[in-house]
């Protein structure tokens, strides 16, 4: 079920007070415009009305895989609803196999064609950004509320922000016109489908599909650690429990679990 308002702060905030009072999983909060929208770090999100801003909450249980990994989830159903939009009937293409040993998925004839020239140029970047071209796209932002977490996203429709850190784009830039209120029964069933991958097959299909979708194995990148610490290496997949490993420049591997990653 997909709620809408007109306006308010925050989605992702209105959704959490919703799930502490005990909405079930499944519905959706989207609104027009945000006053106080919000994406990772604490950073403003500009919300003028014609993008998209929702979110949803997902009841976790005790057989689920672990919570943080929603975020791939997340990441993997924006990138398909953006794909419906950019090039009908490619985007619930095959999820590829899986090399266990390295985590990596086969990529796929796209995949393999280089950074934004595959799938009308959309690759995601680790841990949930969608980028067109190299622009971000769209963020999401996953909140904790006891047993729910709390999944805002936003994507950029009609409009894209003028960033200082980070260069921006939208669909309509690309000559795509999208209703909000229609990517937002898009997503929703995306999103469900996924979610049911997740739950009743463990992480590996999801993870594969984000490798399948994501910029190339040996992409150059810049992880700002938590700590402040620049850290520069080649992507190399994500291991089992979807944190991202780097190659460093000595060879030896590095895996992730929480950074901001800048591609090179």
């Amino acid at each position: 079920m997909i709620r809408t308002v007109a306006e308010t702060g925050s989605t992702n905030a209105d959704m959490l007070a919703l799930a502490r009072s005990g909405v079930a999983e499944g519905v959706w909060l989207r609104a027009e415009r945000q006053s106080a929208g919000r994406g990772r770090l604490g950073r403003a999100w500009v919300s003028p009305a014609g993008n998209f801003y929702a979110s949803t909450v997902v009841r976790l249980r005790g057989t689920d895989p672990a919570a943080a990994t929603l975020a791939l989830v997340a990441a993997v159903a924006v990138e398909e609803g953006v794909s419906v939009y950019l090039h009908p009937g490619e985007g619930r293409g095959p999820v590829t196999n899986v090399d266990e040993t390295r985590g990596i998925a086969h990529q796929s004839a796209f995949s393999r064609l280089g950074p934004g020239l595959g799938r009308g140029g959309l690759e995601l970047k680790w841990p949930n950004d969608l980028l067109l071209h190299g622009k971000k796209l769209s963020g999401i932002l996953l909140e904790r509320a006891d047993d729910a977490v709390v999944i805002g996203i936003g994507v950029n429709l009609a409009y894209h922000p003028d960033l200082s850190d980070r260069p921006t784009a939208s669909l309509a830039d690309q000559g795509a016109t999208v209703a909000p209120a229609d990517f937002a029964e898009t997503l929703a069933e995306a999103f469900a489908r996924w979610l049911d991958r997740w739950r009743g097959e463990g992480l590996a299909p999801i993870r594969a599909r984000w490798l399948e979708r994501a910029h190339p194995i040996g992409t150059a990148l810049t992880a700002s650690l938590p700590d402040g610490q620049a850290v520069d290496g080649l992507f190399d997949g994500l291991d089992h429990d979807g944190a991202l490993m780097m190659r460093l420049a000595g060879g030896e591997r590095r895996v992730i679990h929480a950074a901001d990653i800048f591609l090179l």
